[in-house]
């Protein structure tokens, strides 16, 4: 028994044994990693901000995407990540353009999108106290992705005047002063065509009621009120001046309105109109030519042309400058009061040494 169960236990002993599996263990554990990297590369690629401190970014049309990068440099902090995300995302091969405003705590994946997306960030252009079209290309050159040269080549184009129905003089009445929300990018052409729309929405039914009343034309309010918008900053005594005129219209009588002799004589710095001044020979001049100008003196504001629109009725013909300087103007009926008002002027301005 004893041989027996000696020999059992050295045939026991040398039975072969399986061998552990310890590559296993590490090998999940190598890919649990590996998917824990991943679920933190992905978490911070979509969530972990890479914008410490908002910034805009303009890129002009056509821009490469290694312009972009440049663009980019020192505004976010982690480059590698946006530039993995890009090639992912294939932005590497694509052209940028557009304004766009990158805020605090921005990630990878946000800008991306915004940048795949065109979701552009639009900006607020105003213009007001305009008085030529070369004027507003340039406040608007300054604002806009498109030069004033570019502007100006669009706004004082004849043609595009005449297929939006103004004549050349006439044109600058079509563009209403006011803030509006554009992108960047829009170029010339589309910014006329957006105030045209602008145009007709103010023409409003409301608007357009009133009109009946002046017996003007729609661009001739635009031209009547921006000679009021010449002769007075007071918004409250608009309505008033307006009447003057509308009264002087009807009557066939000269409008003899000093700013258009400024603007025949081309200098709005004149503090006086001289004898010299009033001979001027511009259709311009409405000491010289009856009725109104052929366009307006400069781009009429909303509040001259609603002047204009509200114009109050009364039996005034006349007016001048108040003598005290207050911005205000004395009202006549007659050209004898009239000429006693303008006296007192005249000799306010003597005092002061006003040439």
């Amino acid at each position: 028994m004893q041989t027996i169960s000696r020999i059992h236990r050295k045939t026991m002993s040398n039975t072969p044994r399986k061998p552990r599996r310890k590559g296993l263990p590490i090998l999940i554990a190598c890919l649990g990693l590996l998917l824990l990297g991943g679920a933190a590369t992905g978490y911070a690629l979509r969530y972990g901000s890479i914008v410490r401190e908002p910034f805009t970014l303009l890129l002009p049309a056509g821009t490469p995407f290694d312009a972009l990068n440049d663009s980019l440099r020192g505004r976010i902090t982690s480059p590698g990540r946006f530039r993995l995300l890009a090639r992912v995302l294939q932005l590497d091969r694509r052209t940028f353009s557009g304004r766009y405003e990158i805020a605090r705590g921005t990630s990878a994946y946000r800008l991306a999108a915004t940048l795949r997306g065109r979701a552009q960030s639009p900006v607020n252009i105003a213009f007001n106290n305009i008085r030529t079209l070369p004027q507003l290309a340039g406040t608007l050159g300054r604002q806009l992705q498109a030069d004033s040269t570019a502007f100006a080549a669009v706004l004082l184009n004849d043609s595009i005047a005449s297929a939006y129905g103004f004549s050349p003089q006439a044109f600058i009445g079509m563009f209403i002063p006011n803030t509006y929300e554009v992108y960047w990018t829009v170029s010339p052409e589309e910014f006329v065509a957006r105030m045209h729309r602008e145009y007709l929405r103010f023409w409003n039914d409301e608007r357009l009621g009133k009109l009946a009343r002046t017996g003007l034309s729609q661009q001739e309010v635009a031209t009547l009120a921006s000679i009021i918008d010449e002769e007075t900053r007071r918004t409250d005594e608009m309505p008033d001046i307006a009447g003057v005129y509308i009264n002087r219209l009807r009557r066939g009588m000269l409008l003899q309105a000093d700013p258009t002799v400024k603007y025949a004589v081309g200098d709005f710095s004149l503090r006086r109109i001289l004898y010299r001044h009033l001979a001027t020979p511009s259709p311009y001049n409405t000491y010289r030519y009856l009725g109104l100008p052929p366009g307006p003196i400069r781009m009429p504001s909303i509040a001259a042309m609603d002047a204009v629109l509200n114009y109050r009725q009364h039996d005034y013909y006349y007016f001048c400058a108040r003598a005290d300087f207050s911005g205000y103007h004395a009202f006549a009926r007659t050209l004898a009061e009239h000429n006693r008002n303008a006296r007192a002027y005249a000799a306010a301005l003597d005092r002061f040494g006003i040439r």
